[in-house]
């Protein structure tokens, strides 16, 4: 359909185009001078404007059928809107004022009024620009950004469009259904997380247990980092060579390990065990989910071995 829709618009440009030149040249003895003037410039437009807007879908028909991924399509149609647009714009007012210079000269004055007028916009516009080049977030990834945290779903000129996670609707990185507006200025001034990362689009999460001190706590971790294993552990391992790839090109050292782990922290009245995993954050929630109701389970079938903490004072 896109294809289609941009060759009809570069044979309407080319026709105009001609007609304009072959009116300008011949002349049309019924429309008298004023009228063949306005006609040419009327044939000139339509054949600027065609000529854009056909580009524009032509080069998005090529893009769309040579299998570029989502994310590169959205941004090159951002670039490709923005660079027609001005283009068009610039071309059609050069045609109409037929004074090209005068003409840039006038955008000129107009836009250095519009940057004290419109700060706000133009910061936005400078923070597409950024996220653009920089890439602190693209199309899809799940970001934090001020006090939205959700899914990107669109990154426009002056806005970027998030599928709300959490918020005041919903919790446990659940998605409430709410699409939240963000000014790409924030991008400029506030600090933004990405989940997904460069490269890494998995995170690391912990999955908490309170036992009481009368637990075997070898038993007991050992229980969930076997949990771990086989909910996460092929998948896990197989991630981290490439989260310690990724490293390798910071100047960040860590020590990064292939399996599960489990944390001991002691508090008044029962001892913490913090499993540490590393898991998709689309699938954080469901994977701690299943773990958590599985080593429950395997607590429970071995009472004598793991105890749970009671209302008391140690």
């Amino acid at each position: 359909m896109a294809r289609r829709l941009s060759s009809a618009l570069v044979v309407l440009a080319v026709a105009s185009a001609l007609s304009a030149l072959a009116v300008g040249r011949a002349g049309v003895p019924w429309f008298g001078p004023d009228g063949e003037a306005l006609l040419v410039e009327g044939l000139t437009v339509l054949a600027i404007l065609s000529a854009a807007f056909g580009s524009y879908w032509l080069v998005l028909a090529y893009l769309a059928s040579h299998a570029v991924d989502k994310r590169r399509r959205h941004d090159a149609r951002n670039v490709l809107r923005l660079a027609f647009g001005i283009v068009a714009t610039v071309a059609t007012l050069g045609a109409l004022t037929d004074q090209w210079v005068g003409m840039l000269v006038s955008l000129g004055v107009v836009g250095f009024a519009i940057t004290f007028a419109l700060q706000q916009p133009l910061f936005s516009l400078i923070g597409w620009f950024y996220i653009l080049v920089n890439r602190p977030y693209q199309v899809g990834d799940r970001i934090a950004i001020e006090d939205t945290r959700g899914d990107v779903v669109s990154i426009g000129f002056f806005v970027t469009e998030v599928w709300e996670i959490d918020g005041e609707l919903v919790s446990t990185n659940q998605p409430s259904g709410r699409i939240i507006t963000v000014p790409n200025s924030g991008v400029l001034s506030s600090h933004v997380v990405n989940f997904y990362g460069e490269g890494v689009p998995y995170v690391w999460n912990e999955l908490s247990v309170q036992v009481a001190y009368e637990t075997d706590l070898d038993f007991a971790t050992d229980v969930m980092i076997d949990v771990a294993d086989d909910h996460l552990g092929e998948e896990m391992a197989r991630e981290i060579a490439k989260y310690r790839d990724r490293l390798a090109e910071t100047p960040v050292e860590l020590d990064v390990v292939e399996e599960p782990t489990v944390n001991v922290r002691q508090a008044e009245s029962w001892v913490e065990l913090r499993l540490r995993y590393l898991v998709h954050p689309r699938r954080g929630t469901r994977a701690r989910n299943a773990m958590y109701e599985a080593i429950l389970r395997r607590f429970n079938d071995n009472p004598d071995r793991v105890g749970f903490p009671v209302s008391r004072s140690r």
